[in-house]
């Protein structure tokens, strides 16, 4: 193998690197079965969460992931891969890539970590229907809304019996 090589295989794999040393999740994927169209779409998707996708070797993956808290991804790294890694939520990778899986009928989890834990494939796929933070938060404060709502409206009927 010529220097150049290995200098190329060492720029990937330290990419791969400084993907995961911010990241707060990364999931790993087969991803075959999708066409051209619905790659682009995927990867639009996931760019819109604040999703990092791609493609590596195996190769190269397993060395970027060795000694670190994704290291149990090793594991999954057979086949096609790919790679769709968050810094920013920690179930985005999971939650979008379920959301394509459903809307294609192709491509399927094989395993991930996220916040410094591993997860096989059905562990994924659990944490794939945990709304997003955002979601969650609206609904939490609908809830806490709804009795307050609930209180005003019944304040306001006994002052309007009170002055009938």
């Amino acid at each position: 193998m010529s220097v150049e090589a290995k200098q190329q295989k060492q720029q990937i794999i330290d990419e791969i690197k400084g993907k995961l040393e911010t990241a707060q999740s990364a999931v790993v994927i087969d991803y075959m079965g999708i066409n051209v169209a619905e790659a682009d779409a995927m990867r639009k998707k996931l760019r819109e969460a604040g999703v990092d996708y791609t493609v590596y070797k195996n190769t190269l993956m397993k060395r970027a992931i060795d000694g670190t808290d994704f290291a149990p991804l090793a594991d999954v790294l057979e086949g096609p891969s790919a790679i769709a890694i968050s810094s920013e939520d920690a179930t985005a990778p999971a939650r979008v890539l379920n959301e394509i899986i459903k809307d294609f009928k192709k491509m399927e989890f094989k395993a991930g970590v996220v916040e410094g834990t591993f997860y096989d494939k059905a562990g994924i796929e659990k944490i794939a229907d945990i709304p997003s933070r955002e979601v969650l938060i609206a609904k939490f404060m609908g809830s806490i809304q709804s009795p307050i709502s609930k209180a005003v409206r019944t304040f306001q009927a006994i002052a309007d019996a009170k002055e009938a």
